[in-house]
């Protein structure tokens, strides 16, 4: 009886996924899923890239300045989130293809650094203070926030 307890009790921990973690996906779907989220970390690489082409933009007040630099700031977030998000879903399985492919984009974060310095050189030219750290820790405090909202179903 003891014997047949112990089975029991292993086959069923064999197939119950770990507490918390969800059971693997089919490649496919997984692909699609982060598909879709680094799809959206390209085109707002691309902003990125142009805003640091770019000379930095003019405004009338220092209020438009601010609205300019929230819109911006606001993408930083999104983007972050996108490229979590895209993690989470090449974790969700063991192919190790998918997972290097969600990777990938994160080695261009060191850009956001050059953001960060291009933004704050427009504020001065603007003649608004702009605390890089403090945006770094708005980035960080808004991130769960947007990723909450960008997961797909």
């Amino acid at each position: 009886m003891r014997a047949w307890l112990v089975a029991v009790l292993v086959l069923g921990a064999l197939t119950v996924p770990a507490a918390g973690r969800e059971p693997d996906r089919p490649v496919e779907v997984v692909r699609a899923r982060m598909g879709h989220h680094l799809r959206e970390v390209h085109q707002l690489t691309d902003h990125f890239e142009r805003v640091l082409a770019r000379a930095c933009p003019r405004f009338a007040t220092p209020h438009e300045w601010r609205a300019y630099l929230d819109g911006e700031i606001d993408r930083v977030v999104l983007l972050m989130a996108h490229l979590e998000q895209a993690w989470i879903e090449a974790k969700r399985t063991g192919d190790d293809e998918v997972r290097r492919t969600a990777k990938a984009p994160r080695q261009r974060v060191h850009r956001a650094h050059a953001l960060l310095g291009k933004l704050s050189g427009c504020a001065e030219d603007h003649g608004v203070p702009l605390s890089p750290g403090a945006v770094r820790r708005r980035i960080e405090r808004e991130i769960p926030h947007r990723q909450a909202q960008i997961a797909l179903p």
